[in-house]
C-alpha cells in the first residue's frame, strides 16, 4: 500500500523490486515517532525488513524509547547516496542555458504502528539475526555465541526492541530521469571521480546505457 505523504513524480518513483534489496543494502534507518505532548523524536539505527515488520532496537539509555507511544503510527526513512548536482554537468546548458542546480538521492518511507520489545528471547533472536546479517559474506565472522553467555544477557538489558508494523511503503529515486540522455551522461561524468560516485554508480545501474 502506498500514500502520497512523501512526493515522488513519476518518473522517480523507484521499481518495486528494487525497494527491499535497497533497504537490505543500506541496512539503517532515521526511526521517527511523536511524543504523546506533540514532540517529535528521531533515532538513526540498524534495521532488518522482515516479511511485514521492520525491526531494530535502541538503547535504554535513549531517551527517545521513553516517549515512544506504544501503537502509534511511526515512520522509518532508509536513505542512499546524495549529491549535488552543478547546471555545468548538463550538455543542454551549452544549447540553451535554461538550467538550475539540483541534488540527487534515493529514499524509501516506510510507515505503519509501532510496537515494543523488552522480551530478552525477542531481543537475543532480534540481535542474532542483525549480526548474521551484517557478517554474512566475512572471512571470519563473529557470532553472539563467540561472547561470555552473561555478557550477552547484561548488553540485552541495556536495549529495547522496536518493531514497525508496516502498512505503507514510499520510494524515490530522483537520479535525472526528467533530464535527456546527454544530460544524463554528463551527470555521471560529473559525479564519477566525486564524493558524489556513488550516485553516478546509481544512475548507471538505473541505466545502463550510461556507462
Amino acid at each position: 500500500m502506498t500514500t502520497d505523504r512523501f512526493y515522488v513524480p513519476r518518473f522517480n518513483v523507484m521499481p518495486e523490486a528494487d525497494v527491499r534489496d535497497f533497504v537490505a543494502a543500506v541496512g539503517t534507518a532515521h526511526l521517527v515517532t511523536v511524543a504523546a505532548d506533540g514532540t517529535p523524536d528521531v533515532t538513526y539505527l540498524p534495521v532488518l525488513w522482515l516479511e511485514g515488520s521492520l525491526v531494530g532496537h535502541l538503547a535504554r539509555a535513549n531517551s527517545h524509547v521513553k516517549r515512544i507511544v506504544d501503537g502509534v503510527e511511526a515512520l522509518a526513512v532508509v536513505t542512499g547516496p546524495d549529491a549535488y548536482v552543478s547546471p555545468s554537468f548538463y550538455a543542454s546548458k551549452a544549447e540553451h542555458g535554461r538550467v538550475v542546480p539540483t541534488w540527487n538521492y534515493s529514499a524509501v518511507q516506510l510507515r505503519g504502528t509501532i510496537r515494543l520489545h523488552d522480551d530478552v528471547d525477542w531481543l537475543r533472536g532480534h540481535v542474532r539475526n542483525l549480526t548474521d546479517r551484517h557478517e554474512q559474506g566475512r572471512e571470519r565472522r563473529w557470532s553472539v555465541d563467540d561472547a561470555p553467555v552473561k555478557y550477552v544477557e547484561g548488553q540485552l538489558r541495556a536495549i529495547v526492541g522496536f518493531e514497525l508494523l508496516v502498512e505503507s511503503v514510499e520510494a524515490k529515486a530522483k537520479l535525472s530521469q526528467n533530464r535527456s540522455a546527454e544530460d544524463r551522461a554528463g551527470v555521471v561524468a560529473g559525479l564519477t571521480g566525486t564524493p558524489g560516485e556513488p550516485v553516478a554508480r546509481a544512475m548507471q545501474d538505473l541505466d545502463p546505457g550510461l556507462d
